[in-house]
């Protein structure tokens, strides 16, 4: 008579000699399978599809099967998951930017002189906009534009540098660098003219993205040439007409710069603690430009 195995009893030892075990979960089913990962015998029912062979249910269920799952999801070069839309998020702020632009300009006019970027410190004390706290503008003022043609531009830029980013860095870094980069901008207009300060726009984000954009290059060992190009004609756009903001512009573009060099060049063993941290570190000299600037302004 047959002994019982490890696993459960083992059937009958036949006119061959040879003894199969029992399937762990059902004992009365004979098989020659084993799970890949921990040896229990498995029947066919009980077989799921392994990278090698099958394994059985308790294993593909367990933390460890779930973490090797974890780590076998596609990512991209920085980190970022592989997706089926690369280009989803910067859709998303398409469509957000021009709402918000058909919003204000023609539905509920009011809400640009809520949203936009404005701080005012009066001769007798009293304050406006980020000057009185209400720092949310520094945000809010990003997605506000003044004309069609405003509007038009930026999103044709954000349309041109944003898909390729988005794809490399993976959705939701390239989201974090959008909008550390417009808040840089509108930090840098509060830093320098806090007492009087107007502004407006996408552009310090969509600067943000040109920065990135040479690092990325940097990296991938591409010419410089076209995006540095790109760079140069808006910097000679922004400072030869009037009404254009060239803070906002800078302020994005070295946010951008920093940034980018924060998510594409952390080392591989310990890249989204070091990616994270460049993100909070940028927006803590975000927050550090408008402390010095409430100091300066003594509020």
């Amino acid at each position: 008579m047959a002994q019982d195995g490890p696993f459960g009893p083992a059937a009958p030892t036949g006119a061959t000699g040879h003894v199969l075990p029992r399937c762990y979960r059902h004992p009365e089913r004979e098989t020659g399978v084993g799970c890949s990962r921990c040896g229990r015998p498995i029947c066919p029912e009980c077989m799921i599809d392994a990278a090698v062979g099958f394994q059985c249910p308790e294993c593909v269920r367990g933390p460890e099967a779930r973490a090797q799952a974890r780590a076998q999801v596609p990512t991209t070069r920085f980190g970022g998951r592989l997706t089926g839309d690369g280009a989803l998020v910067t859709k998303a702020l398409i469509g957000v930017n021009l709402a918000v632009f058909l919003l204000a300009a023609y539905l509920y006019k009011p809400l640009a002189d809520d949203w936009v970027l404005r701080s005012r410190v009066l001769r007798g004390g009293a304050r406006y906009g980020v000057a009185d706290g209400e720092y949310y503008r520094l945000l809010t003022a990003t997605f506000l534009h003044t004309a069609p043609l405003h509007v038009a531009s930026n999103m044709l830029a954000l349309w041109w540098v944003g898909p390729n980013l988005e794809r490399v860095l993976g959705r939701l870094r390239f989201l974090a660098l959008y909008l550390v980069s417009g808040l840089a901008g509108s930090a840098l207009v509060y830093l320098v003219s806090g007492s009087d300060a107007a502004s407006l726009g996408a552009s310090g984000a969509i600067f943000g993205l040109f920065g990135a954009t040479v690092v990325l290059f940097r990296a991938a060992k591409q010419p410089l040439g076209p995006v540095v190009a790109l760079i140069v004609f808006n910097l000679v756009i922004t400072f030869s007409f009037p009404g254009i903001d060239w803070r906002a512009h800078v302020g994005g573009l070295v946010a951008g710069l920093l940034t980018g060099i924060g998510l594409m060049y952390a080392p591989r063993a310990n890249r989204n603690l070091v990616q994270a941290g460049t993100v909070l570190l940028v927006l803590a000299v975000v927050v550090g430009m408008v402390l010095v600037e409430n100091a300066r302004l003594g509020v």
